[in-house]
């Protein structure tokens, strides 16, 4: 009876261990996403304060910031792969 359990048990940790593996991965996939977003609006804004033109370095960060952390991401998940 035990032998029946046994490879459910070793598919079923073998299973966590994929799910475990697939989470860490996105999750730094996003907080590497994240991070490059924030590095490009706080240059924004250091612009801002050199230029002293409003806000429009911030929005500038921003606008440049995601498609620069897209591929990023995109690289990461490539080099990964």
């Amino acid at each position: 009876m035990q032998d029946k359990q046994e490879p459910k048990k070793e598919r079923r940790h073998e299973g966590i261990r994929q799910a475990m593996q697939a989470f860490s991965f996105l999750g730094g996939i996003g907080i590497y996403f994240v991070v490059v977003v924030g590095i490009c609006i706080y240059l924004g804004s250091l612009a801002d304060e050199y230029i002293g033109r409003g806000s429009y370095g911030k929005l500038a960060g921003i606008l440049s910031g995601f498609p620069i952390g897209l591929y990023c991401v995109y690289k990461e998940m490539k080099r990964k792969m």
